[in-house]
């Protein structure tokens, strides 16, 4: 994917599984890591291994410099300064669409600002085989520690692609042939009646107010979730993963 414009930043992330699986697949971004040496478990000590494999030196600390490098108590003894991959923009997902083998499957996520439901999200979207996850830049949470450790790994695994303009970006993946697909509670047409074998992105908006206007001119579909009980609404995460396991259980068939 062409890169050349975008820059690189750090962050720090934490928790036994996010540490792991990006030492685990993205070693080279991994600049240091802490640990509370008092705590023995297998998992820390699999780390320890891994770490040092790529030559990356775990430095004893404790448990209250874990908080503040953190700024959380539940990092689960292990932090590490993390160089973040550069952001991926509008020409990568072109490119990501001119690389696929097989129909696209993408998740478009409208006005997620809750990094827990960001970070849920990715991770269901990597169990899902998603081929990339959508946001717009503005109005969107980003990449923050939260979302990568809510994630489990997902967010160093599932290409993030940040967007200026979301409108825009669906009327050129409609012009690549792929089928925009949104969520409403306002659609007539159910989820599980609808083909999500084609070519397609899945635009999920954010809990409570639904996809903005512009975004639900794009769709070609629109789509809603039955409901049989008196809520009327599912968190975000919860509905994407209910989509996104139509799309594979159709897909899989």
């Amino acid at each position: 994917m062409t890169a050349s414009s975008h820059k690189s930043t750090t962050t720090t992330i934490h928790g036994i599984h996010a540490v792991q699986t990006a030492l685990e697949n993205d070693a080279v971004n991994i600049l240091q890591v802490w640990a509370n040496m008092q705590h023995s478990h297998k998992r820390l000590n699999d780390i320890f291994t891994l770490a040092r494999k790529a030559g990356i030196k775990v430095q004893a600390v404790d448990a209250e410099q874990l908080h503040k490098l953190s700024k959380t108590h539940k990092h689960q003894n292990i932090v590490a300064r993390y160089q973040m991959p550069q952001t991926l923009s509008e020409a990568d997902l072109e490119d990501l669409l001119v690389t696929l083998q097989e129909p696209a499957l993408l998740l478009v996520l409208d006005g997620v600002t809750d990094p827990h439901n960001l970070g849920a999200c990715l991770r269901t979207a990597e169990a899902a085989g998603v081929h990339a996850v959508i946001i717009p830049k503005d109005k969107s949470v980003g990449l923050t520690p939260t979302v990568r450790k809510v994630a489990s790994g997902a967010a160093e695994l599932v290409p993030l692609i940040q967007v200026t303009n979301l409108s825009r970006t669906l009327e050129s993946l409609k012009a690549a042939g792929v089928w925009v697909m949104g969520t409403s509670d306002k659609a007539s047409s159910d989820v599980f009646a609808q083909d999500f074998t084609l070519p397609m992105a899945l635009v999920m908006g954010a809990e409570g107010t639904g996809i903005r206007r512009l975004t639900e001119k794009q769709c070609d579909f629109l789509l809603r979730l039955p409901m049989a009980g008196k809520i009327s609404s599912l968190n975000i995460s919860v509905a994407t993963g209910i989509c996104l396991y139509e799309a594979v259980r159709q897909r899989t068939a």
